[in-house]
């Protein structure tokens, strides 16, 4: 297993340490719960180093993109992000990614960790002979901040005054007289921000974040607010065997650009199931792969991630479910290697109050 630039710095902390795409990873350091709430109302820090970087370069580099991404890369103003799908020819994602426009000629491409060679390779092979792609992922560290209380934090580490960073969108600023790259997307649901740089000003933003009221929290509660928040993790929402548009995430899709795999996403009959939320009625969980049945247990989708929502007080869950029978409100069951757990289909995200999208202004 591979180590992050923070791998020493869990032990210390006395992190819970697991497998996770190829990385030995943090589940947790004080406990999920503590840790999904302190995000909700303080600020958190997450490694995220595992994940991968590109630079891609060239005259030709929005139009090899445009070719290559299901988003349209063509209309991203410099210093935008934009969340888009690698799709193969048969219209299943090869990975979900972001894509950040440095200039005209210059873009930055995060991706998964376990997906970061084939999607390398995948574009390499998909791009004009002269546009440069080039593999970042070794030589960048990256930190998550999330949380209402990371706009200050950041504001007194930061040289430049960042409060004109808009949603999706991300700038250059300075820490310690030396360059960073500060985005503002975020995977929780709540305000917070993207920190790329090198390995030795990554520890110390680290350990000054933590002095100013920051607390580090593991991929537990990552993976709790983000299923808050409807958002999918590649391998149980997104896969090669799964259409795109199924996903339900519209915003990621263009439907009047040709991309690799387009005709199949953008045919509306291809779509036969529709991701899904799943309110259920106590604190059981359903997991990956568990069957959902209606009232008279006929089998209409199936569960890709579930857990308790430390928010809701009870469990949620993301589904496929057949489009026919996808309903807000419908009663199904879910069946476990145990029992079966009765819930209904639930509109998302599941929690409502969310900071990701508020004025910066708010938090200073």
């Amino acid at each position: 297993m591979k180590k992050t630039f923070f791998y020493d710095t869990h032990i210390a902390l006395g992190a819970k340490m697991a497998p996770f795409g190829g990385y030995e990873m943090p589940i947790q350091y004080d406990g999920i719960v503590k840790e999904h709430f302190y995000t909700r109302q303080e600020a958190s820090l997450f490694d995220t180093c595992h994940m991968g970087e590109f630079r891609i370069e060239g005259k030709n580099a929005c139009a090899d993109l445009d070719r290559v991404l299901s988003c349209k890369v063509s209309t991203i103003k410099q210093g935008q992000c934009k969340y888009g799908f690698i799709c193969n020819p048969q219209g299943g994602v090869i990975d979900d990614q972001l894509i950040y426009r440095f200039s005209d000629d210059t873009y930055f491409m995060v991706v998964n960790a376990s997906t970061q060679h084939n999607d390398f390779n995948w574009i390499a092979s998909n791009i004009s002979t002269d546009t440069k792609l080039v593999n970042l992922s070794a030589e960048t560290a990256k930190i998550d901040i999330q949380g209402p209380k990371s706009v200050k934090i950041i504001q007194k580490l930061l040289e430049k005054p960042i409060e004109g960073l808009t949603y999706y969108s991300f700038m250059n600023n300075c820490f310690m007289g030396n360059e960073m790259l500060i985005s503002r997307t975020g995977y929780t649901g709540e305000i917070g921000f993207e920190v790329y740089c090198d390995e030795k000003r990554a520890l110390k933003f680290w350990n000054d974040c933590m002095e100013l009221g920051a607390k580090p929290a593991g991929l537990g509660a990552r993976d709790t607010l983000r299923l808050e928040m409807g958002y999918p993790l590649y391998g149980h929402e997104l896969s090669e065997n799964r259409n795109a548009a199924e996903s339900g995430f519209a915003r990621a899709i263009s439907i009047d650009k040709e991309f690799i795999g387009c005709k199949t996403v953008c045919d509306g009959v291809n779509i036969k199931y529709l991701l899904s939320g799943i309110l259920l009625e106590d604190r059981r969980a359903a997991r990956n792969n568990d069957v959902v049945v209606d009232e008279n247990d006929n089998e209409i989708g199936l569960i890709t991630s579930g857990s308790f929502s430390p928010s809701l007080g009870r469990a949620i869950a993301l589904a496929y479910i057949r489009k026919d029978l996808c309903r807000f409100g419908v009663r199904i069951n879910v069946r476990t290697d145990r029992n079966k757990l009765a819930g209904s289909i639930s509109d998302m995200p599941f929690y409502k109050l969310s900071t990701a999208r508020k004025k910066m202004s708010e938090f200073l």
